[in-house]
Parts: C-alpha cells; sequence; structure tokens
C-alpha cells in the first residue's frame, strides 16, 4: 500500500511546454497512479526506490483545472528525512520555476509552506452556529495531531496552525486551560 511522505498543492496556468518541461525534469511517465490514496487526479508518475530500498512514487496530480499536486509516496518503512527534504527541494523549486503559486507543503517545515486560509471580507462575519468544543482534549500537545501535526512539527508551523485555529469561532469554547497554554506558547517566541 501507497502512504504519502509528502505533497506539494500549487495554483496556476501551466502552457502544454511547461507541462512537458515539469514531465521531464522530475521523469514522470504520462500514465496515471493506479494505486494508493488519491489516485483519481493523477496525471503522471514514475516509481523508484530509495537508498534503503524502499519502494517510492512521485506523481503529478491535478486537483482542479488550475491545481497541482505534486506528491511523493511510499510502499514499506517511510523514506529518511534525507530523501524526503531533497524531494520537498525538487518540488519547490519546480513550482517557483513554473511560476505557480505555493500553496501547501505537508508535512509543513516553515510557515510559509502552511495553508492560511484568508479570513472573510471586511462587513461579512464568520458563522458562529452551533460554536461548542466537542474534541476529547485540553491540552496543546494532543491538539498538534488533530491540526495535522506531529507533536516534534517545527515550531514556526506550529504557530501558523494555532493562529488559524485561534482564529475561528470556536476557539471560544475550547477549554479555558488549552486557550491559556496557546496564549502562552505563543508569548514564548
Amino acid at each position: 500500500m501507497l502512504w504519502p511522505a509528502l505533497q506539494v498543492l500549487s495554483h496556476g496556468e501551466l502552457t502544454a511546454d511547461q507541462l512537458r518541461r515539469l514531465l521531464d525534469t522530475l521523469r514522470l511517465e504520462e500514465a496515471p497512479r493506479t494505486e494508493g490514496p488519491g489516485t483519481a487526479g493523477s496525471i503522471a508518475h514514475r516509481s523508484f526506490t530509495d537508498d534503503t530500498g524502499t519502494r517510492l512514487v512521485l506523481e503529478l496530480a491535478r486537483t482542479s483545472e488550475s491545481g497541482w499536486a505534486l506528491a511523493l509516496f511510499f510502499d514499506g518503512e517511510p523514506p529518511s528525512t534525507d530523501t524526503i527534504e531533497g524531494h520537498r527541494v525538487l518540488l519547490r523549486d519546480a513550482v517557483e520555476r513554473l511560476g505557480l503559486t505555493l500553496i501547501e507543503i505537508t508535512p509543513a517545515t516553515t510557515a510559509d509552506e502552511v495553508l492560511v486560509v484568508p479570513p472573510p471580507p471586511p462587513g461579512i462575519p464568520e458563522s458562529t452556529i452551533g460554536v461548542s468544543w466537542d474534541l476529547p482534549y485540553d491540552n496543546l500537545d494532543q491538539m498538534w495531531p488533530h491540526v495535522g501535526l506531529r507533536k516534534d512539527a517545527p515550531r514556526e508551523v506550529k504557530e501558523v496552525k494555532l493562529r488559524e485555529v485561534m482564529r475561528t469561532p470556536v476557539w471560544s469554547a475550547a477549554p479555558p486551560i488549552l486557550r491559556r497554554q496557546a496564549e502562552a506558547f505563543l508569548r514564548d517566541i
């Protein structure tokens, strides 16, 4: 079974020449990936093994008419940090060279890799209908997985994710101890 190790989401138009350059740069076959999660938007992929013999799959998928996902999947043991970071650099560079807008990288290692949802336009309040905290924790360390982070995620990534949660209407219903821990976390910057 394939599991995602790294995913880079971006947005922008690509010409046929740019798409061809991307496929050639990443040495992708113009055939969709057919195994593992999220195969529906797949348009090209390449299978290979890393230095430890772990099977990896690099993929390009469409998420919308102008949305793109570049992902690295693994089968078996997760790839090394060096392998993931090498692909992070490769994929970020490809996005930048093609003039695409970086949306999010998972797992994020820097603040600019975190998706930040813009607030509603001025004059349009966020809905507070049904605001309640029905999550089973009241500890900041327990909250990180809920927002898609490991406990050892970089601090700057945690800061961005925490500010996003604190900006939502449901935050007002979070347990007071959790709100105090979050404020202390951000004060210690």
